[in-house]
C-alpha cells in the first residue's frame, strides 16, 4: 500500500510565505502603476501606456549603463569564480589552521557596503593611500579620479576583494562534503591533483558553483553602493551602472514614470538571465 504523503508542515511554512509574498508583491504593484502613468504630483496622474517602456529603451544613456553593466557582471564571473575555487583548494582541511583560515577569509564579508567603498577610496588615493601610492612608485600613472579605465579597474578589483570569499567559503563547504573514500580510491590508482579536481572535485562542485555564479551574477548586476562611495559614478559615466542611473532618475530627477518602466525591464533582465544560467548549467550536469 502507498504511503500517503503527510503535507501538514505546509502550513508552518504559509504564514511565512504569505508576509514575503505580500511584501514583494505590494511594492511591485506599485511599480506597475507608476510605469504605465506619468505622476505630477499628488492626484495628479495621467495614463500613458506603454510610453515610458518605449523610451527607455531606445535612451542611449541606458543603453550605455547596460552594456557597461554586463561587462562589470562578466568579469566578474570570469574572476571571482576560478579564483574562489583556487582559494578553497588552498585553505586546510581542518584543524586550528583551516579555522583561522576561515575566519581571515569571512573578513571582507562583515564589512558593509558603505564602508568597503570609503575603505578603497583612502586606499586606492596616490597621495595617502597604500595601494595607489605603490601603484605610482612602479612608474604607473594610476588616478582612480581622472582616469576611466584606472576608476574601472578599481571598482572591479574592490568587488572581487569584497565578493571572491563568498564563493572560496561556498566552495570550501563543498569540497568538504566529497566523501574521504573518492580520495583514497584517486590515491591508490595514482591520480595526479589535476585528475582528482577534474574527475572528483569539480562534478562534486556543480551544485554549489550554481548558487555562487547566480548570487554573484545577481548582486554584481545591481551593484551600487560600492562603487558610489568610491567614484560618485565617475569619471565622467565610467562607473555609472545601470543602479546608480535608476536612482538618479527616480529621486534626482524625480522621473518616477520611466524610473518605474526602467526598474521593471531592470527585473525582468536580471530575472532572465538568472534563469538561462540556472538552465544552462543543471542541463550540462544531466548530460554527465
Amino acid at each position: 500500500m502507498d504511503k500517503i504523503p503527510n503535507n501538514r508542515a505546509w502550513w508552518l511554512v504559509l504564514p511565512v510565505f504569505l508576509l514575503v509574498a505580500f511584501s514583494a508583491l505590494i511594492p511591485l504593484m506599485t511599480v506597475v502603476n507608476y510605469s504605465v502613468q506619468d505622476i505630477f504630483g499628488p492626484g495628479q496622474a495621467y495614463f500613458v501606456g506603454t510610453e515610458w517602456f518605449k523610451e527607455v529603451l531606445t535612451d542611449e544613456r541606458l543603453q550605455d549603463s547596460l552594456l557597461r553593466q554586463f561587462l562589470f557582471s562578466g568579469a566578474v564571473l570570469l574572476i571571482q569564480i576560478p579564483l574562489g575555487i583556487s582559494v578553497a583548494l588552498m585553505m586546510p582541511k581542518s584543524g586550528i589552521k583551516g579555522s583561522l583560515c576561515l575566519i581571515l577569509v569571512a573578513i571582507p564579508l562583515l564589512i558593509p557596503w558603505n564602508v568597503v567603498g570609503t575603505i578603497w577610496q583612502i586606499f586606492a588615493r596616490g597621495d595617502i593611500g597604500l595601494f595607489g601610492w605603490g601603484i605610482n612608485q612602479l612608474g604607473i600613472d594610476y588616478n582612480y579620479t581622472g582616469s576611466t579605465v584606472d576608476a574601472w579597474l578599481t571598482v572591479l578589483l574592490m568587488d572581487v576583494w569584497h565578493w571572491t570569499p563568498l564563493v572560496a567559503l561556498l566552495c570550501y563547504s563543498g569540497l568538504r562534503a566529497i566523501p574521504e573514500a573518492f580520495y583514497q580510491a584517486a590515491e591508490i590508482d595514482r591520480a595526479s591533483k589535476w585528475a582528482v579536481f577534474r574527475y572528483i572535485q569539480l562534478p562534486r562542485l556543480k551544485s554549489v558553483l550554481i548558487i555562487a555564479v547566480l548570487l554573484r551574477f545577481m548582486d554584481s548586476f545591481m551593484i551600487y553602493t560600492e562603487p558610489f562611495v568610491l567614484t560618485g559614478g565617475g569619471p565622467g559615466s565610467s562607473t555609472t551602472f545601470l543602479s546608480q542611473t535608476l536612482t538618479t532618475m527616480a529621486i534626482g530627477q524625480f522621473d518616477l514614470g520611466r524610473a518605474a518602466a526602467f526598474s521593471l525591464i531592470y527585473f525582468l533582465i536580471v530575472l532572465l538571465i538568472s534563469w538561462l544560467f540556472f538552465t544552462a548549467i543543471t542541463h550540462a550536469d544531466k548530460e554527465q
